[in-house]
């Protein structure tokens, strides 16, 4: 049985991290390949750059050679904030975006510029994660550094839809670093488990989960062409079923945002 050829963007962020790693325990099902901007971040998390593209995702020369002849893109590129100093006693800390690095830039043109390439080289599916929220222009994530971070993200996610490639859409909740396999994974749609979240559960999921959700999309034919919203039960709560049925899960999600 022929691999499948994917690459993942974002790769040395925390949550592309572990999907890179997590699609290398699964060699015999992927040849996989990761494109981050930092060649020491690169060497820091996986030792090498052997498998890695290094550029910048607005680079159309660089970022067409990474996707050329892939299967499978999956798109976990995010502008990232930073702090512009640290805040004075008694005052909260303000935030910032470096220059080019823009919620517009990176969140809107960026994962665009993914789109409209992965089109052109025939690449068949397309997974973008992305966050809950951008429903919600007044989302409090929208305000940091007068970025509107979430607004950009759902746009870019519409734009995936209409392109009329292959797409999976994995909105995340609030993300923790805590080891995954261990909750019940909630799955929704148009944020309504932020405003409503059943039982009064926290609107949040570990990035394990979130990497695993990737991995699985790869897998299971009942995600392709789904967008949905996902949070988890604690890991402590007495009523959850821990998610191993990933195609069930994937059934009860829909098409379109």
């Amino acid at each position: 049985m022929s691999t499948k050829k994917v690459i993942v963007t974002g790769a040395t962020g925390r949550t592309g991290s572990l999907v890179v790693k997590k699609l290398h325990q699964v060699s015999d099902k992927f040849e996989v390949f990761g494109f981050g901007r930092s060649e020491e971040k690169i060497k820091e998390l996986f030792g090498s750059t052997e498998g890695f593209f290094i550029g910048d995702i607005t680079d159309q020369s660089t970022l067409e050679t990474a996707l050329k002849g892939c299967d499978t893109l999956v798109i976990l590129t995010s502008a990232v904030p930073r702090m512009k100093a640290p805040p004075k006693e008694g005052e909260r800390p303000e935030f910032e975006f470096e220059s080019g690095g823009m919620p517009e830039e990176i969140d809107w043109i960026g994962q665009k510029n993914q789109i409209d390439l992965a089109k052109k080289l025939g690449i068949n599916h397309i997974i973008l994660v992305g966050s809950m929220g951008g429903t919600n222009p007044n989302h409090p994530l929208n305000k940091i550094g007068d970025g509107n971070i979430l607004m950009w993200k759902r746009k870019a996610e519409e734009y995936l839809i209409n392109s009329g490639v292959n797409y999976t859409i994995i909105r995340a909740g609030g993300l923790l670093n805590e080891p995954g396999g261990k909750r019940e994974l909630i799955v929704g749609k148009n944020d309504t488990l932020l405003t409503n979240p059943p039982n009064g559960i926290p609107t949040s999921i570990p990035r394990e989960d979130v990497a695993e959700l990737v991995v699985q999309a790869l897998i299971q034919p009942e995600a392709k062409n789904k967008a949905f919203d996902v949070i988890s039960k604690p890991e402590n709560d007495d009523s959850a079923v821990i998610s191993k049925d990933f195609s069930a899960l994937f059934e009860q999600t829909t098409p379109g945002l």
